[in-house]
């Protein structure tokens, strides 16, 4: 089932609050896909799915050519899939809301240097939460 990703149901919202990881499908630059496990917060104010990574990670790389990425959550029969056009920032600030909300939803990450924020601006939620 399609979703507004700016008018998600209570459930679906409360789903994307619990503690799971996800995977995330980027592509690399021969168009073959690259999924592996994340942890991501959703902004359902911004529809704007933020994942924290290490700048010279292979997701990093991807998401710095832009394209579409999806991050994908999973417990039993319940499932989210949440798909949008990928960026990458280094800046301070994105950097900083992307580990605040890391935190709010796991836990405070450790110091990085190299880390960036890859983010999703969602425009596309499937599933069955």
């Amino acid at each position: 089932m399609a979703l507004d990703p700016l008018a998600l149901p209570e459930a679906v919202l409360a789903f994307l609050a619990e503690r799971h990881l996800a995977s995330l499908t980027t592509l690399r630059a021969d168009g073959t896909p690259h999924v592996v496990p994340v942890g991501f917060a959703f902004d359902p104010g911004e529809a704007l799915v933020r994942v924290i990574t290490n700048a010279g990670s292979q997701k990093a790389a991807n998401a710095r050519r832009g394209g579409r990425a999806v991050v994908c959550q999973l417990d039993g029969g319940r499932w989210l899939s949440l798909e949008g056009p990928v960026c990458l920032s280094a800046g301070p600030d994105r950097v900083a809301a992307a580990e605040t909300a890391y935190a709010g939803r796991y836990r405070r990450p450790s110091e990085n240097p190299d880390r960036v924020a890859l983010e999703i601006a969602v425009d596309r939620v499937l599933g069955r939460a």
